[in-house]
């Protein structure tokens, strides 16, 4: 295969990423309506089961400090900023070791293991005993299954996105990857529900008690259904294709970090999903906490805060297929600088009807801000799928998204709660959502548009 065969990225001399397309792997690589839609419900299952951790950590996390931590308020805090910033930290070393897995032996097997990992881990967190029982072991077992859940996320999440990424026609890519960010969205959903129905029916005694665990121990059968559809699938075309022109490359990790050509568009991967800190971690993960303890309880219980977050979590799965048909049509740059804009402009106003401490001006601000940041999360993904070969897609991808969520994602929390406290200013994670806003509006000015084009190979 001569380099005219394949789809290539290169700089212009103002240092823009483009890409070239010209006939590659992709006329061998095309599979069938149902496959497709069979690899979109894989990628989409094992994003909820990931994303739903996240869901319930948050908001059990009061539960988590009683029974871990030996009191709430206090280890409350402790275990959500320590318990989310360390899950995070071990995001890249999942990135290494997935990402050079997944490019020499393939995306599938690994993907069915990656499964397994993140669904046992947060079984597990339900089965630890608590600190009167066994001390510090407690909070030190839970810092190690978060540290686990973090490993696998690592590898998840470029994985899953080239899966299917792999598998999507050139021509609906975006639509069929949307569906993955929409399974992270729903994971968050079902998992505030179905907390806020076991504290609702239960009660607090019974939650600080057995309760808290049932919510972790459900992950179970959702790992095995999850890891059960993986593995029904085939290896995506692409890598398959690799495999039978003998052009697997034997250290993808040397090829994508020595390579200029793949340096830059790790560059492009670590700054252009900088809003995704602000848009799934805080505006939904965080969310929760932050209306309860920066506005106070009596303006937001537990309740009234999961119902919040739930409106506005309506809204972006209902926004995101929608944004991703549109980046099909006209484009992936001018929906993703829509959306930056966006909620650049809206933030500060919608976060000011939510530090209100009205039910109604909360539900409004969020709301606004999701349908703001539902184009982000439809497109970013897709576009660093793009921007890779096949040859080093995983690697590559995952080293740069892993180091973007260190930054902009998984410091969030502890880095919103210490602003607030040193400035007394609940309208901090406001100033967070614009400025990353405006650090991916900057990133998009060196990339050009991938709408429609072949996947490459090398």
């Amino acid at each position: 295969m001569t380099t005219s065969d394949r789809l290539d990225t290169t700089s212009d001399r103002h240092g823009t990423t483009s890409v070239h397309s010209a006939p590659a792997v992709a006329d061998v690589v095309t599979a069938n309506g149902k496959v497709v839609r069979k690899a979109t419900v894989a990628g989409a299952v094992g994003s909820f089961v990931e994303w739903y951790d996240y869901g319930i950590y948050g908001l059990l996390v009061t539960y988590l400090a009683i029974n871990i931590m030996g009191e709430a308020e206090a280890g409350g805090l402790f275990l959500t900023n320590v318990g989310f910033l360390v899950s995070f930290i071990a995001r890249p070393f999942g990135s290494v070791i997935c990402g050079y897995l997944g490019d020499r032996i393939g995306r599938k097997s690994l993907l069915a293991t990656l499964l397994v990992l993140i669904s046992a881990a947060t079984a597990a967190i339900g089965l630890i005993p608590s600190s009167a029982v066994i001390g510090v072991f407690a909070p030190l077992l839970l810092v190690l299954l978060r540290v686990l859940q973090g490993f696998s996320a690592g590898g998840e999440v470029a994985g899953a996105m080239s899966f299917v990424g792999e598998y999507a026609p050139d021509a609906r890519r975006n639509y069929m990857m949307s569906f993955i960010a929409v399974g992270s969205f729903v994971a968050l959903m079902f998992g505030s529900a179905f907390s806020a129905v076991l504290i609702t029916t239960l009660g607090d005694d019974a939650m600080t008690s057995w309760a808290w665990r049932v919510p972790f121990l459900l992950a179970v059968p959702l790992g095995y259904i999850g890891f059960y559809i993986r593995r029904q699938l085939e290896e995506t075309p692409h890598f398959t294709a690799l495999r039978e022109q003998n052009t697997v490359v034997r250290n993808p990790l040397k090829s994508a970090l020595t390579n200029p050509r793949h340096l830059r568009a790790i560059a492009l991967t670590i700054f252009l999903p900088a809003l995704n800190g602000p848009g799934y971690y805080l505006l939904f993960v965080y969310m929760p906490t932050y209306l309860k303890t920066s506005l106070g309880a009596h303006n937001f219980p537990m309740l009234r805060a999961l119902m919040v977050t739930a409106v506005s979590l309506i809204a972006i799965v209902i926004c995101i297929p929608l944004m991703a048909r549109l980046s099909d049509r006209i484009g992936r740059k001018p929906v993703l600088i829509f959306s930056a804009v966006a909620t650049a402009v809206v933030s500060y106003p919608m976060f000011l009807l939510i530090t209100t401490g009205e039910f109604g001006l909360a539900c409004i601000g969020t709301t606004v801000l999701a349908i703001a940041f539902s184009g982000h999360a439809a497109v970013v993904h897709t576009v660093l799928a793009e921007l890779f070969p096949t040859t080093v897609r995983y690697s590559a991808y995952s080293i740069g998204f892993s180091i973007s969520t260190i930054i902009f994602g998984g410091s969030a929390p502890l880095l919103m709660t210490t602003l607030i406290e040193s400035t007394g200013s609940n309208l901090i994670p406001a100033f967070a959502s614009i400025v990353t806003a405006l650090i991916t509006l900057v990133t998009l000015a060196f990339l050009r548009e991938t709408k429609g084009r072949p996947l490459a190979s090398h």
